[in-house]
């Protein structure tokens, strides 16, 4: 086994099978937060099986060789712990909250979950017809359906394009035989990564993976490296009478997640719509007074990146609202952010940064995205040197990348009678 140190509070160690086992310790803590990761999101899906990964992560609650889905919770409500899990477009993650002596028994409910879901053929009846409903309720959500059809076509022809959900046509050819062949090779040790964070020392961790984990082989063989997807600067329109708003989604091509101009491309985002002093927010909503909700985001992913924006307004005001951002786009590229407005977001990114790691849960998922994408682990110091040593030409250089006309994607949605969602409207 071998074994580094990144900080005086982080330490990792590596089973001989290959599963990777990382504690952070916050010894004022009195919580302790942990999670198994999968390193096989939706993108590794077949394409006719898209998603199952999160269909697997919904069964391995309904029970194991061990345990009732009834006494999995009743374990874990008993001593007041958190247990949560979720799927994305990389990876799975299981996870529990409990106060440090409960740790062993938390640690045995999820290894359990992990190793021993029984997949029983009427459990995952059952569960068709519940991911279904979760399907028609996302239908329901108009912002939802926006964000799904601007993913697609960005996506057009990747798996990071395809639902996580999956589709009605896809989870109805979920059976058990098909269930088993994507756990097996998923959930095996060298394709797992532990991740603990609170009152622990990684001795005590390691004890507990290695009783539970360290008899499993690793796989006889591995996946072939996902290929990157390319992006595609599609426009979209569907017409939908009984909605209220239009829900208007715009994406540009980003950086990958572990891209040394990534702290730079996360100042532009917070500049332009990361907050409620963002230059979306306070142009559109405050001063214009057409949106309640407008903001951006990025979405990284291993190979390659998204940058989105939203907004929701009435029907009348769709294009007032597309050629407001586009000229935000357009002042981007055109000027340098202001040395007030940059220090302004420097700051929020650094204190956003630093509050959200005094949670025990935020620093045990820091884990794990730090080893999965970087293979390293980043002290808070370097991290906010980094967002400091970001300057405004920087800033401007990666709009002038990222905006540019002919790579944008739009998808609006909403009472659109007589809209036409033309390029010309997202000039910038």
């Amino acid at each position: 086994m071998s074994m580094k140190k990144a900080a005086s509070a982080i330490a990792r160690e590596v089973l001989p099978n290959g599963l990777v086992v990382i504690a952070e310790s916050m010894p004022h803590a009195r919580s302790v937060s942990l999670g198994i990761w999968v390193r096989s999101g939706s993108r590794r899906e077949p394409g006719r099986l898209n998603g199952i990964a999160h269909f697997i992560e919904h069964m391995v609650f309904k029970g194991t060789s061990r345990r009732t889905a009834e006494q999995i919770a009743r374990e874990m409500d008993s001593v007041g712990g958190l247990l949560d899990a979720f799927t994305s477009k990389e990876s799975v993650c299981f996870n529990a909250k409990v106060l440090d002596e409960h740790l062993p028994l938390a640690f045995d409910v999820l290894s359990d979950m992990a190793l021993r879901p029984l997949f029983a053929e009427e459990d995952i009846a059952k569960e068709r017809q519940v991911i279904l409903e979760e399907i028609r309720m996302e239908e329901d959500n108009p912002e939802s359906v926006a964000h799904e059809l601007l993913t697609k076509n960005f996506w057009r022809g990747h798996p990071l394009g395809a639902p996580i959900l999956g589709t009605r046509a896809t989870v109805k050819r979920f059976t058990r035989a098909a269930v088993l062949d994507c756990f097996g090779p998923w959930y095996a040790p060298d394709n797992i990564l532990l991740t603990a964070a609170g009152h622990i020392e990684l001795p005590q961790l390691l004890e507990l993976a290695t009783r539970a984990f360290g008899a499993l082989k690793p796989r006889a063989r591995r996946p072939a490296p996902a290929p990157a997807p390319a992006s595609h600067g599609l426009l979209a329109a569907r017409n939908k009478p009984a909605l209220e708003q239009a829900h208007i989604t715009i994406a540009v091509p980003s950086f990958r997640l572990a891209d040394p101009r990534r702290y730079a491309a996360s100042l532009l985002n917070v500049i332009l719509g990361g907050g409620m002093s963002s230059r979306l927010f306070q142009n559109v909503r405050e001063r214009q007074g057409l949106a309640y909700a407008v903001f951006s985001e990025l979405t990284p992913y291993a190979d390659a990146g998204m940058l989105s924006i939203y907004a929701g307004t009435a029907r009348q005001n769709v294009e007032r609202v597309l050629r407001l951002i586009a000229a935000e786009l357009r002042r981007m590229k055109e000027e340098p952010v202001g040395a007030e407005e940059l220090r302004r977001a420097k700051d929020h990114l650094k204190g956003s940064l630093v509050l959200s790691l005094e949670s025990s849960g935020t620093r045990m998922s820091h884990l794990a995205r730090q080893e999965m994408y970087f293979g390293r682990f980043f002290t808070v110091e370097e991290l906010q040197a980094s967002i400091e040593a970001v300057t405004r030409d920087q800033i401007q250089q990666i709009a002038r990348e990222f905006f540019d006309p002919e790579k944008i994607a739009a998808a609006v949605i909403g009472p659109l009678a007589g809209f036409r969602l033309k390029r010309d409207l997202l000039a910038c």
